[in-house]
């Protein structure tokens, strides 16, 4: 005589045969014929709670390390599956700069299914957050920075390279009063390079 499964275990490590009961077009598990006296209500009730088990099974084992959800989460933003898969890439690497193509780029080599205007929406919603910041280096060229403490930028324009400058390699004074009903609330200072191809 069978015994009745355990569904606390996850039961979707294989494959769930759920033959069709003769003469009835509901089904019901082939888990053994004890389980087979119970009521249809019983059954059904198991199979439903044997496929949710699995689902949320299954999505635990797929959800990211808890560190980005938690940098999510923290500045208000809802942990949705597309955001977690680039706050990843973005975020767990250490300080980079990427642009929304070279971010498109790494999340479709790496099996994310994510549009490039996707891709874009999301930078600007982190940079917003406060999760990233946007370097403006041409009209229409940005890139977007992990770093969010206080620096500046060395941009070459041969290579397209953007680095870090530490804040206190460079000083600013005499900064313009801004205008009335606006504060500075940052100083971004792009230094521009060119290779030497000189001999």
């Amino acid at each position: 005589m069978g015994a009745a499964p355990d569904l606390r275990q996850p039961v979707c490590a294989a494959p769930l045969r759920v033959p069709a009961k003769p003469g009835s077009r509901n089904q019901i598990p082939a888990f053994g014929s004890n389980f087979l006296k119970k009521t249809r209500r019983t059954v059904n009730a198991a199979v439903y709670f044997s496929r949710a088990y699995c689902y949320v099974y299954d999505m635990n084992k797929a959800l990211p390390s808890s560190s980005a959800m938690r940098r999510l989460r923290a500045v208000g933003l809802r942990p949705t599956r597309q955001r977690l898969a680039l706050a990843r890439l973005l975020l767990e690497s250490g300080d980079r700069h990427v642009t929304a193509e070279h971010l498109h780029s790494e999340a479709i080599a790496a099996g994310i299914k994510v549009s490039l205007a996707t891709v874009y929406n999301t930078l600007h919603q982190f940079t917003e957050a406060g999760l990233l910041r946007e370097a403006v280096v041409e009209p229409g060229r940005s890139y977007f920075d992990t770093n969010t403490a206080d620096h500046h930028h060395f941009f070459c324009e041969t290579t397209g390279e953007l680095r870090d400058i530490p804040a206190h390699h460079l000083s600013v004074s005499g900064l313009p009063t801004p205008p009335a009903g606006t504060e500075i609330r940052r100083v971004d200072i792009i230094v521009r390079l060119r290779s030497d191809t000189g001999p």
